[in-house]
């Protein structure tokens, strides 16, 4: 019924608080009513497919008739992190969540770590990281002590500059890392963050590299693996997976990068899943509680869609969803419990379909399974109202 699947993550677009939230300290959170209500946003493209018509938002009138279906999903594991609202798309529900580290790592994860690299380390507490680099990098040119910090993820981050640790070394040190992040302390992801520059003029490379926790197996990307589906992944996807069942990859340097890529895979894949992360809106503006930089990108978003649009196939159709939320307008600068907006177009799906509360974002990679012909574990699908 379906050639190919163009589904594309906004990563931390969020769309209200979920009813726990408060739990986990997010109690008021809302990435997008609360950025449209502080700060007018013009998203004509995203209103058309009903954007607007999944819960009222300041200032965006929504469609009388959405070309698109449209609807919201709650995320049924428990956390907020990239790991897991992105393996809960794929069909795994977690039953605990990953571990965070707000107050750095412990002692005897930092001290049987840098027994075994033969340095020390600088920083071990949750922070930017361009801030971290910016704050321990000069030290860290005088030392040789790679500099290891996390975040709102379940993320071990180690920064090294490329003349003073070497990559092989800076990626052998994040393998020796992930050994010993196993059992109750078995981080998400161990990523090397290499830069480059002078001190006050420090830059991250693009040498970055993931060390993730593997995915359980019978997730959608192995079912369709097994059915012999292209996937083509543009930005973090990979990583996330660990590239499992994906035939072909690219990295982003950032949305702009990330946008080009995914028409380019479209002119590339005649049949399969292009799975696509914009990671943006969260790394440089959420995060950093940049309202006016988040606003702009997902206008910037909003101005491409028509060229994306344009570029679907009959038997194409695009998922527009979000893996948790990352409120800028909030204190806090870390990644917010919300539902994700959902929006289904193509060319031949049904227009204005209001797909409602959806209770997992597994129901969306059920439908994409069901396209294809197989099934996940998880989830519901939403396919026979679109068709």
């Amino acid at each position: 019924m379906f050639d190919r699947v163009i589904w594309i993550v906004l990563d931390s677009v969020g769309i209200g608080a979920m009813p726990d939230a408060a739990d986990y300290g997010d109690a008021g959170s809302d990435t997008l009513g609360n950025i449209a209500r502080v700060r007018p946003l013009h998203l004509p493209s995203l209103c058309r497919l009903g954007l607007a018509n999944i819960r009222p938002l300041a200032y965006l009138d929504p469609s009388s008739s959405p070309a698109g279906a449209f609807g919201r999903c709650a995320l049924a594991s428990p956390g907020k992190d990239t790991t897991t609202g992105h393996w809960e798309m794929a069909g795994i529900h977690l039953d605990k969540p990953l571990p965070l580290y707000p107050h750095g790592f412990p002692r005897e994860i930092m001290d049987e770590f840098e027994r075994r690299i033969g340095r020390r380390t600088l920083g071990n507490k949750a922070a930017s990281g361009t801030e971290v680099i910016k704050e321990l990098g000069a030290e860290h040119m005088r030392t040789g002590s790679p500099i290891v910090y996390t975040s709102a993820d379940s993320v071990f981050q180690i920064a090294a500059h490329e003349d003073v640790i070497p990559l092989w070394e800076l990626y052998k040190i994040c393998e020796t890392a992930r050994e010993i992040l196993c059992g109750p302390h078995e981080v998400g992801r161990v990523i090397a963050r290499p830069f480059a520059g002078t001190p006050g003029s420090f830059t991250r490379t693009p040498n970055r590299k993931d060390y993730a926790v593997p995915p359980p197996r019978g997730m959608l990307l192995d079912r369709l693996e097994e059915r012999e589906i292209d996937i083509y992944s543009v930005g973090k996807i990979f990583d996330v997976f660990l590239g499992r069942g994906i035939r072909d990859h690219v990295k982003t340097k950032n949305n702009d990068d990330g946008m080009a890529k995914t028409l380019d895979a479209m002119d590339a894949v005649e049949r399969g899943l292009i799975f696509v992360n914009l990671v943006d809106f969260d790394q440089q503006y959420g995060h950093r509680n940049d309202v006016e930089g988040y606003a702009t990108a997902l206008e910037q978003f909003d101005a491409w869609l028509p060229s994306f649009l344009d570029n679907l196939r009959g038997n194409d159709v695009a998922i527009l969803t979000a893996d948790h939320g990352c409120d800028p307008t909030t204190p806090s600068t870390d990644h917010s419990r919300e539902y994700v907006p959902l929006i289904v177009y193509g060319p031949k799906t049904r227009a204005g379909v209001n797909l409602g509360l959806r209770p997992t974002l597994s129901d969306e990679g059920q439908t994409i399974a069901e396209i294809f012909g197989t099934s996940i574990a998880r989830g519901t699908s939403f396919l026979s109202q679109v068709l």
